[in-house]
């Protein structure tokens, strides 16, 4: 082979550099993942641990994540702490006469053999400390500070639902059904958790001119599913305009192949005036492999290219330009809304916000359950490695925030009475409470089979629609 077509078999630059930002995007999910489920685990598993050993019951092994120890160290409280392979979860394992013999001198030590109550707040304890570190972690959120914009709306697209009920460019939207509402972060988590009641949504909403009024969001036709929500509302957040000036070429990319140059102004496509960066750059996501005639201004002449525009190497359905503008940073300076309060006012409003947390994700879940909304808003680690991954690209306090969320999202789901989970021993003891004696030996197996079948179906949902959102 000639050293030539050695050379036109090679990929594309910009798909080479596509590659290593993916890798490196890769990375920062796993670590973050591994951090984020350590945390998480540990600090589940301690609330077991912590409350069962206060009750007197003697605690055998603390283990974060199932299968093969990759570590472990026999303390000097007798207890083996391992650190295991598969980073899905974790557990203590206390003396119980269910399990084992046990020395008579170590049986009054025994779980089982603990009161209703006592094992009662040691199930409940985990779930109980995952919403302690919720509150921890969205305190610390507020203490450092959560980078935020104003809840200001971009012109919405002319038949969506925000246009027809008469939002306009730059509308700063002030409260939420009665609810004031600060930045941009606020604004999405209200819209959702009222779209989960269906009907309308009442914002109130000042203009760049005028006085305050009231417009109201209808919820027909639109889905209310979160990844949906605000692309069928027509939503999205204002952004200041950008001069179409080129700041930078991508090598080898469609925009290098067509002759642009840094410093170029993009003028016209196809006759149609460029009023803004961003209204070329919404064109071009639009057209993969569309062909344009552009018209630039360069060293006081105007040009005309041809460009082909090309598509993302994974995603044939998204244009691709190769080039990029910058973004003087006062245009955003104005937009700013950071999220920061002192460690005495942070205390409610981290309390507040894991309550709120709480409602939406039930709410949420309530809608899955009832047929409301598809269970294909399930994910499972390889959604959640990904979202770890970006809120740690974003720095320490959007981690906190999604460490926070996910902290609520496994004490709630902890909580519910299915077998095998902390609630469906919650259940057992309940039963226990109200029949004076514990259920047999084998309706609790019974129990923890049916459990188990469902963790197992649950589990084969969220992995198909990690798997179909990697795909798709």
């Amino acid at each position: 082979m000639s050293s030539a077509s050695r050379t036109d078999a090679e990929p594309p630059a910009w798909q080479s550099q596509e590659r290593e930002t993916r890798m490196t995007e890769i990375v920062w999910s796993i670590t973050a993942y591994v951090v984020a489920v350590g945390i998480l685990v540990t600090f589940h598993e301690f609330g077991h641990f912590w409350v069962a050993r206060r009750c007197g019951v003697k605690v055998l092994r603390f283990s974060v994540g199932f299968g093969r120890a990759l570590w472990s160290r026999r303390g000097r409280d007798g207890v083996e702490y391992v650190l295991a392979a598969i980073p899905l979860g974790g557990y203590v394992k206390m003396l119980d006469e269910r399990e084992g013999e046990v020395p008579p001198e170590l049986a009054a030590r025994a779980f089982n053999r603990q009161s209703l109550w006592k094992r009662s707040v040691i199930v409940i304890a985990g779930p109980a400390f995952n919403f302690l570190l919720a509150v921890a972690a969205y305190w610390a959120m507020y203490v450092i500070g959560l980078p935020d914009i104003k809840p200001l709306i971009a012109a919405p697209p002319s038949q969506s639902a925000a246009a027809k009920a008469g939002l306009r460019d730059g509308d700063r939207v002030l409260s939420v059904d009665g609810r004031s509402v600060a930045n941009w972060s606020q604004l999405r988590t209200d819209l959702v958790a009222h779209s989960l009641d269906g009907g309308s949504i009442e914002l109130r909403v000042a203009g760049v001119q005028g006085p305050a009024r009231r417009v109201v969001l209808p919820l027909s036709g639109v889905r209310v599913e979160p990844e949906h929500l605000f692309d069928d509302l027509g939503l999205m957040p204002y952004q200041p305009p950008l001069p179409p000036l080129l700041s930078e070429i991508v090598a080898s990319s469609p925009a290098a192949a067509a002759g642009f140059r840094k410093g170029d102004r993009l003028l016209t496509y196809d006759g149609h005036p460029i009023v803004s960066w961003q209204n070329f750059a919404a064109y071009v996501h639009a057209h993969p492999d569309r062909s344009l005639a552009v018209t630039v201004a360069r060293d006081g002449r105007r040009l005309q290219l041809d460009l082909r525009l090309g598509h993302q190497s994974d995603d044939r359905s998204t244009g691709f330009f190769g080039a990029a503008v910058a973004a003087d940073p006062r245009l955003w300076q104005s937009l700013r809304a950071d999220q920061r309060l002192g460690p005495v006012p942070a205390v409610p409003a981290a309390l507040a916000q894991t309550w709120r947390m709480s409602a939406l994700t039930l709410k949420l879940v309530g809608r899955i359950f009832t047929g409301g909304l598809s269970l294909s808003n399930l994910g499972g680690p390889i959604r959640t490695a990904e979202a770890a991954g970006f809120s740690a690209q974003m720095g320490v306090a959007a981690f906190l925030s999604f460490l926070a969320f996910v902290s609520v999202n496994l004490g709630l789901i902890n909580l519910f009475p299915v077998p095998v989970l902390d609630g469906g021993h919650l259940l057992f003891y309940g039963v226990e409470a109200v029949r004076g004696s514990p259920l047999s030996e084998r309706a609790q197996a019974l129990g923890q089979q049916v459990g188990f079948t469902l963790l197992v179906l649950l589990i084969g949902i969220v992995f198909y629609n990690d798997i179909a959102s990697l795909v798709g």
